[in-house]
């Protein structure tokens, strides 16, 4: 998924069930991949009374780092399924995050009023 900026709306990805843990495979848990383990933890994660331009430009910086990241989207994922409240992760903010998983919950609600209505309307017919 190419990286968001902040004017572009947001891309819902498809999910894996919540159930599924973080991918592990013969090299090892997805992180150790992860092109932050070799950049400076600060710039991923918001110091105390930070101004806010500050603020934009570490995590448009952070943003930088992830969209060249191999796992972004398994760390998106993981940030979305713990929930994490603090930090980047896989190209999105804190506040991104809580958008895309207000989206989730809105589209799992519809889809299940949706499923619900169809088991009705298969019954009466």
């Amino acid at each position: 998924m190419p990286l968001q900026l902040p004017h572009q709306p947001l891309q819902i990805a498809a999910v894996p069930s919540p159930r599924v843990p973080a991918r592990e495979d013969e090299a090892g848990p997805w992180h150790t991949e992860a092109v932050c383990r070799r950049d400076e933890a600060g710039l991923f994660f918001a110091p105390s009374k930070e101004p806010t331009a500050a603020r934009l430009a570490r995590e448009e910086a952070a943003k930088r780092v992830c969209a060249r990241c191999p796992v972004m989207v398994e760390c998106r994922e993981h940030a979305l399924l713990q929930p994490e409240p603090y930090g980047v992760w896989g190209g999105l903010t804190a506040a991104e995050r809580r958008v895309v998983l207000a989206r989730r919950r809105r589209r799992d609600m519809e889809l299940k009023k949706a499923a619900s209505t169809d088991r009705r309307i298969a019954a009466a017919g």
